[in-house]
């Protein structure tokens, strides 16, 4: 039997995140126009060459349309003289960039073994039981929660530690997991 049919905690294994569905890519709005744009070629006046502003490229990308999409990907790598191939490998690198839609409020939950001797999957379990995620990795129906775990939030002395969006919230229980929900909008 599998972890997750054990009640274990693991991303679902065929979890589809494309975009416009039935596998095809959405067609791409350019993100790096009007303000965006302005924020891109200032940032460039800051960095010795075009592919030191890849990742504050990634940034804008993510933070105009809550995630980096095949098209981002594509564009920036124009932008910055770069190939699609090495932006991709990037964005796959660092867990800091959404390769697919998530929730307005994006969750994660230290699960490594010092916040796992602390109780983070039962922290993790009623994260997704509140939200109706039910899966890591899946957001919510409604749209507004995803929850994933991380490896290390590096705040081992308060377990368990957890993000929401930008926001840290240390030694969260699972009985705290209602209340720090009621506070979002």
């Amino acid at each position: 039997m599998s972890a997750r049919e054990e009640g274990g905690l693991h991303a679902p294994a065929h979890a589809s995140h494309s975009s416009a569905g039935h596998g095809h890519p959405a067609e791409h709005t350019p993100i790096f126009v009007g303000e965006n744009r302005k924020k891109l070629d200032e940032l460039l006046t800051r960095y010795p060459s075009k592919m030191a502003a890849l990742l504050p490229a990634l940034w804008i990308a993510q933070d105009a349309q809550g995630w980096v999409s095949e098209g981002a990907m594509a564009e920036i790598a124009g932008l910055l003289d770069l190939t699609p191939a090495y932006v991709k490998g990037v964005v796959t690198f660092y867990t800091m960039y959404h390769q697919h839609p998530v929730g307005r409020h994006f969750i994660q939950v230290c699960t490594t073994s010092p916040c796992g001797v602390c109780g983070a999957e039962d922290v993790a379990r009623a994260f997704l039981k509140h939200t109706g995620c039910g899966e890591l990795g899946v957001t919510s129906p409604d749209g507004k929660y995803t929850v994933i775990e991380v490896e290390c939030l590096g705040a081992c002395g308060f377990a368990t530690p957890i993000m929401i969006n930008d926001d840290f919230i240390e030694s969260v229980t699972p009985e705290r997991v209602p209340e720090i929900l009621g506070t979002l909008k």
